[in-house]
This record gives structure tokens, sequence and C-alpha cells, in this order.
């Protein structure tokens, strides 16, 4: 039940709201921008969505433990990395910092680069089709949010498979990576999955029959850069917790860039021609720092009993 108390505790604040903002036709972006406080979906209204709040000043963060309560040494941090070794990213890494809503697990409202709260400059540029698309779309997060229990997500209505990319836009936290001369397998703590990225100089397949993943291939760009390029993923899936669609012609680029030894970014950036008027940078140099070699990924599954349970309980007699 482990899962089911921890999805209750995050989603009970939602479920009370009696209504939720519409959305309205997003502008084109003029950039990223630096934005200070609260996003706007985290101010007035009583605080509307559960928000993470900033760490008090003076206080220490408990110390952390893994799955198996052993507590993880925090890296030094005076200590300078040692260079990245080059054509090397296997090993777990996690990340490293905080949104702007104050969650270290990222996607919590949407796309790490591309949140949806309030700023408009945050709304993908969606051509006529993808922003019907998104409204039909009923998330629990998000501009367009609606209570659990009338929510239309596959992921959290049914537990079907999050899908790639969401796999890295919603509730990323930690990862590992197994990489081997003819391909890196990526572990995603979440639902105990993985997918095979082929790194043997395959092609993408040019008309793919479509999977819940799609198909992925990558290369070194150079020592420390592994650029993958995945098509074919499935469009019933989502791209994140903020109910964004794809359509079955998109085209995503992950770059993996080791920065040194114990740091690596990650940029996931979307190319949908059909659902965007352009590509739109999802995940934009996310930070991830090298866990030690004996760290356990937590384990998180959608379990179907446990979600009806939720449901009966908590989400259905909210709404009623």
């Amino acid at each position: 039940m482990q899962n089911f108390v921890a999805r209750a505790m995050m989603m009970a604040p939602l479920l009370m709201l009696s209504s939720f903002a519409l959305a309205q036709a997003p502008p084109q972006s003029s950039g990223a921008k630096d934005h200070k406080g609260l996003p706007p979906i985290c101010q007035g209204e009583a605080n509307r969505f559960n928000c993470a709040s900033a760490k008090v000043e003076g206080t220490e963060d408990a110390p952390a433990v893994d799955s198996w309560g052993r507590p993880v040494t925090p890296p030094a941090k005076v200590q300078k990395s040692a260079p990245a070794p080059r054509h090397e990213i296997s090993g777990t890494w996690q990340v490293d910092g905080a949104d702007e809503f104050g969650f270290r697990i990222i996607g919590v409202f949407g796309a790490g680069a591309m949140p949806s709260d309030g700023y408009p400059e945050h709304e993908p540029p969606y051509t006529k089709e993808g922003l019907e698309a998104y409204h039909r779309n009923k998330p629990v997060f998000g501009m367009t949010a609606v209570p659990a229990a009338q929510t239309n997500d596959p992921l959290d209505k049914f537990c079907d498979p999050p899908g790639f990319p969401r796999d890295d836009l919603h509730r990323l936290d930690s990862i590992e990576l197994l990489q081997t001369p003819v391909q890196v397998v990526v572990l995603y703590p979440r639902d105990k999955h993985w997918r095979v990225i082929w790194a043997d100089g395959r092609e993408l397949p040019k008309d793919p029959d479509p999977t819940w993943d799609g198909y992925s291939a990558g290369k070194w760009l150079d020592d420390t850069t592994f650029v993958v390029q995945t098509n074919g993923t499935d469009e019933r899936t989502w791209l994140d917790n903020a109910g964004r669609p794809h359509s079955d012609d998109l085209r995503v680029e992950e770059r993996f860039h080791r920065v040194d030894h114990d740091h690596m970014q990650l940029t996931v950036t979307l190319d949908d021609p059909r659902m965007y008027t352009k590509p739109w940078v999802a995940l934009d140099k996310q930070a991830l720092r090298l866990m030690p070699a004996d760290f356990t990924l937590n384990e998180t599954r959608c379990s179907p009993s446990e979600l009806a349970n939720y449901d009966s309980l908590v989400s259905t007699p909210i709404v009623k």
C-alpha cells in the first residue's frame, strides 16, 4: 500500500477544488525567462495546487536513505570532480536540484523546461490539431487540471505504461544507465520499466509500427555527448503530466552530456509537425549527479488494485 498512500497524499489537495482554470489558446513563446518566486499557478486561491515549499533557511535536510534504508553519502561540496571518462555514461544518476515549484522530482506540472504553470512562454507552439488534442486531455496537474475522478490520463486512469518520452518528462527522479558495446539500457524505477537505445550504427525504421517506447538509436557526438533519436511512439500516450499530446509522427532527441565524472546534463527536444508548429525543448540541460555504486533505486509502480481502492475511497467521493 506504500504507493497508494503516497498517491493519496499528493493528490488530495487537488481533489478539493471546486473549479479549475480554463486553458486559453497559448501565445507563441518569446523565449525562456528567469522567473522569480512561485509561478502563477501556485499563487492565489489559497494555493490551488500542492506546490512544494522552499527550504527554510538555517535548517538541514534529513539524512538520505535508499530503498534498503541504507544512508546515502552526499557528495563533498568543495571537492572537484574528476574529468568525464570518454564514451561512458553508465551508472545511477539522480536529479540534482529542484524545479520552480520546489520539487526535486521533475515533471509534476509537466515537462521540466515547459511546465504548465501560467507563464505564457511555457506553452508549447500548438498547431490547430495539437490544441484540439490538448483540450481533449484532462490532466490532474497543470492549467487545465480536473479532479482525479474526472481525468482521462491513460496512466492515472488505467495504469497504462507511461511510454516515451513521458518516461523522461514525468516524475523524473533517478535513472540507471547500463552500457554495452552495442546498446545503452535505460532503467526507470517507475513501474520497473526499461528501454533500449541501440548504439550499433543502425538507422531508425522508416515506417515503424508504433510501440509504447518507440525505437531509439544513439551515437557519440563527441567524447562526452551521447545523442539519441527516437521515433515510432504510440500516440495514445501523453508527453507529460500536463496532458500535452503527440502524434505518431513525433521525433524525440535526447542529449546526454557528461560534464565531468560526477555530473551529467540531459536535454530533450520534441519535434511533431502535426501537433506543434516548431520543435521545442522539454528538458533543457537538466542536471543529474552520479550516485554511489551501491545506491538502490526506489520502486514505484502503478497497481490497478491500489488505483481502484484510491478511486473508491478518495477521488470519487470528493467530487460527489
